[in-house]
């Protein structure tokens, strides 16, 4: 058997960019309709580029007078002083002097995951908690709280994305339109997971809601 197996056919890719090029193609037709609403495609992403500047994060912060930016502020002195255990130093705390003799796969590492992060202090007093008792940071954070409810909350949506930046870790923000209405046939059963993030078993509108929200 050889990796032939594995060549995709050219056919295949002109019978999808064809599809996708075709002036009937409702579904596309649709989805530049929402793009259009605000840009282009590079227009969009210029833009989502500039908001997502820490500087700027911090900046609309502090035009809203949110208590956040001096926990952000609190953050950043804390990470630029080394007050957070390096791995090494974890490591040794844990398996003692043969950590430094042994070898860590850091292909296969294992990323430490919050499920679900829903308001902005938690994580302060998580940063607090890991100096404290010389703990490591999680890495990977799932925010799941309604965005319209969160964007009203001093801030904590911009605090979040700042936060995450000076940590160096990484995130995800939840749609509102995540079938929770009833529309989504999958969720509240064994596929709940599935139906929630993957979208499967949603109506074919609700893509063009995910990508105009």
């Amino acid at each position: 058997m050889t990796n032939d197996i594995f060549r995709i056919n050219q056919q295949a890719f002109t019978a999808v960019a064809e599809f996708l090029t075709r002036p009937d193609n409702k579904l596309i037709n649709e989805l530049m309709r929402v793009v259009h609403k605000y840009g282009t495609a590079e227009e969009i992403n210029t833009r989502a580029k500039e908001a997502t500047h820490l500087p700027n994060l911090l900046a609309r912060l502090e035009n809203m007078r949110s208590p956040y930016r001096e926990d952000l502020q609190w953050l950043m002195r804390e990470r630029d002083k080394g007050a957070f255990v390096p791995l090494s130093e974890y490591r040794r705390k844990v398996l003692g002097d043969k950590a430094d003799r042994m070898y860590f796969d850091e292909g296969r590492a294992v990323t430490l995951e919050i499920s679900a992060l829903q308001y902005f202090p938690w994580l302060i007093a998580e940063a607090k908690q890991a100096i404290e008792r010389q703990e490591i940071m999680p890495g990977r954070y799932i925010r799941v709280r309604r965005m319209k409810e969160q964007e009203a909350d001093q801030g904590d949506t911009l605090a979040i994305a700042a936060a995450m930046q000076i940590i160096g870790a990484s995130y995800v923000e939840t749609l509102d339109t995540k079938g929770t209405d009833g529309s989504n046939v999958h969720l509240c059963g064994p596929a709940t997971i599935t139906g929630y993030f993957g979208g499967i078993g949603q109506p074919n509108d609700y893509a063009l809601k995910w990508v105009d929200e």
